[in-house]
């Protein structure tokens, strides 16, 4: 695992996942290698009254509803959509979940304004072609076919960044569970096997992009991940991730709870500042979603550690989040101006100590992106 630049859930978490199967005997759908309870278990965590040998760890936070719904959906034929706004861990649920479910979280289709038919059915070997003619060995087939063929959980990411077409062959595979190969004379369906599912994200802010036709939606389950506006939940999610990124990079790192809470505050009045702009030219351009929290503690941290004295500082917190959630000028730095002299200079006064130093930060960090 060490070799890899990011591990998928299934290798990394495969020790608790070899342990919570050998310990299962509740019933399972299709082959699925985990029961529905343990594959919650294995998502949200353990808990004392579960009465397990050791701790399971949390890998996703939020509504235990949601988890279980999108675990129902899974055992039942139709298809799974995870929706939401961006950042809310909708693509992280979903590789928790086929994880779980398969142990293979890699069957991936990633939906953009290029994906084609091919990318979702199948395609072929040229040279094998040219050589030895249309077969079943010259075909490459997509990984939601390959998932069709092992009975397995099939991804698709930003299902409504894709064209029409491409959703309109998806709606084929979800009603049939079978594709068909024209170009061949015999042995030319490829039929889904037990267990096979398809899990879908799409972005709420993506709505009009290409919306998702009425057929389509009656194939899945709409499952919606809210934005996490819960301080506490927010909280454990930043520290979460946080400790993974010092593993990850072997970083030795003083993160103090008091920097975590400036950053946790900042997001918060940033957002409220968002929900009452009168227009979007009034709104910064980041969703400032929980994802962007971390991304800007991460640049934090390694900036901290390759440049600084290896110790988070609230003046390095307050660069990295300026030079994050800028991203148009000069609105944004407008934007950032005004929250730094209306919100955070007068909780400097009040309350000193890192507002302070997170103050100077951002007035710095502007004045030289200005």
């Amino acid at each position: 695992m060490s070799d890899l630049l990011r591990a998928p859930a299934e290798i990394k978490y495969a020790e608790e996942l070899d342990w919570l199967e050998s310990i299962d005997d509740n019933p399972k759908p299709f082959s699925w290698r985990l029961s529905p309870k343990m594959i919650r278990l294995f998502i949200l965590g353990s808990e004392r009254a579960d009465g397990l040998d050791r701790e399971i760890s949390q890998k996703w936070f939020g509504d235990r509803s949601i988890v279980e719904r999108a675990i129902v959906t899974l055992a039942s034929d139709r298809g799974l959509l995870l929706i939401g706004d961006p950042g809310t861990g909708k693509s992280w649920l979903a590789e928790l979940l086929a994880a779980a479910v398969c142990r293979n979280s890699t069957l991936v289709v990633q939906g953009t304004a290029g994906t084609t038919e091919d990318h979702i059915k199948y395609s072929w070997n040229v040279s094998m072609v040219i050589a030895k003619g249309q077969s079943r060995e010259s075909m490459i087939p997509s990984p939601i076919m390959t998932a069709m063929e092992s009975g397995v959980i099939g991804r698709f990411e930003e299902l409504t960044r894709s064209t029409s077409d491409v959703q309109d062959a998806l709606i084929s595979i979800l009603s049939e569970k079978y594709i068909s190969v024209p170009e061949l004379d015999s042995d030319n369906i490829v039929f889904a096997k037990p267990g096979f599912s398809v899990i879908a994200t799409a972005n709420s802010r993506d709505r009009g992009v290409n919306d998702l036709s009425s057929a389509l939606k009656r194939r899945f389950n709409f499952v919606r991940i809210p934005v996490v506006t819960n301080k506490k939940s927010e909280a454990e999610i930043v520290r979460f991730r946080t400790e993974e990124l010092l593993r990850r990079h072997q970083i030795e790192l003083d993160v103090p709870p008091t920097l975590l809470d400036v950053l946790l505050q900042s997001f918060s009045d940033l957002r409220a500042s968002a929900a009452a702009a009168a227009s979007d030219d009034e709104k910064l351009e980041s969703a400032l979603s929980t994802a962007e929290q971390i991304g800007v503690l991460e640049d934090a941290i390694l900036h901290s550690n390759f440049f600084g004295e290896r110790a988070l500082t609230a003046r390095t917190l307050a660069s990295s989040l300026v030079g994050s959630l800028a991203r148009r000028e000069p609105e944004d730095l407008a934007i950032l101006n005004k929250y730094l002299h209306g919100v955070v200079e007068p909780r400097s006064k009040e309350e000193g100590g890192s507002w302070t130093e997170f103050l100077e930060g951002g007035r710095d960090t502007i004045a030289t992106l200005s």
